[in-house]
Formats: C-alpha cells, structure tokens, sequence
C-alpha cells in the first residue's frame, strides 16, 4: 500500500462520511491490498480477497463515490480487518 491509498484509506474511515471521494482511488486501494477484481455487466463491478466477496455498482455519470458506497466500502475493508 503507498502513500495514496494509505490517504484514501484514511478518507474512507473519516467521519462524518466523505460523500465526494473519486470512486478510481477507491478501486486503486481495494487492488493496492491485494483484491482480485472481477468485472460485471454494466457498471457492477466485483472485489474478492481471501474468499471475502464485495460487489459494487460504478458511480456514473460523476465519477464521485457517495456516501452510502463510501459506507459499504468501509464495511468490507473492516470485514477484511484492513484499518488506518
């Protein structure tokens, strides 16, 4: 993990929720911890590490994740014992 995701991750763990994060540094960071991603039909998108599965729909047409992805990625990355 490099300085950026470790950036992004702190963005993702702050509080109140950060509803404008680009939803690209979330995806370097799941991938920068060593997720496999799987891609779906249209914008869903799947991460999966040690068996741990999250799936993920692609914010469109702005590229920002709101605060309810923001949340779900936080779950996962909790799940996966991955904390700033």
């Amino acid at each position: 993990m490099n300085s950026k995701h470790r950036k992004t991750l702190g963005a993702i763990f702050s509080d109140p929720v950060n509803g404008s994060l680009p939803w690209d540094r979330i995806e370097a960071l799941l991938v920068g911890v060593g997720c496999k991603v799987v891609e779906g039909s249209g914008s869903s998108v799947m991460f999966e590490k040690n068996g741990r599965r999250a799936y993920f729909h692609r914010p469109h047409p702005q590229r920002e994740a709101l605060a309810y992805r923001v949340k779900a990625v936080r779950e996962y990355l909790s799940k996966l014992e991955i904390t700033p």
